[in-house]
């Protein structure tokens, strides 16, 4: 079973260029990390007036468990480090995230 989750982050001024181009480039161990803990169809998308991003992945019946695995794993933290500089980040560096609920779907 999965499950949709949405979540939005916000970008600093002036980086969209190159949050776009690290995304374009985006590690392959970081894609087989996200898989592995059942995140697939993930997509972010851009708010250019208010450099709100919009993120929306599958996640499967597990993923909630093992989030904190994630979390902790080496490679999200480095990739988390690596995109720091052009979003607004916690002190971990991890994004600064905010759930979004559901309130409409239609197949």
């Amino acid at each position: 079973m999965t499950d949709k989750v949405a979540f939005t982050m916000k970008l600093k001024p002036n980086v969209i260029n190159e949050y776009k181009r690290r995304h374009d480039e985006i590690w392959p161990e970081l894609v087989a990390l996200l898989h592995e803990n059942g995140i697939s169809d993930y997509s972010i998308f851009l708010d250019e007036q208010s450099l709100t991003l919009f993120a929306v992945q599958k996640v499967s019946a597990n993923t909630i468990s093992s989030n904190e695995k994630l979390r902790a794993n080496e490679i999200m933290q480095r990739w988390w480090k690596y995109m720091a500089d052009l979003m607004e980040a916690n002190d971990d560096q991890s994004p600064v995230t905010h759930p979004l609920k559901l309130v409409f779907h239609m197949d």
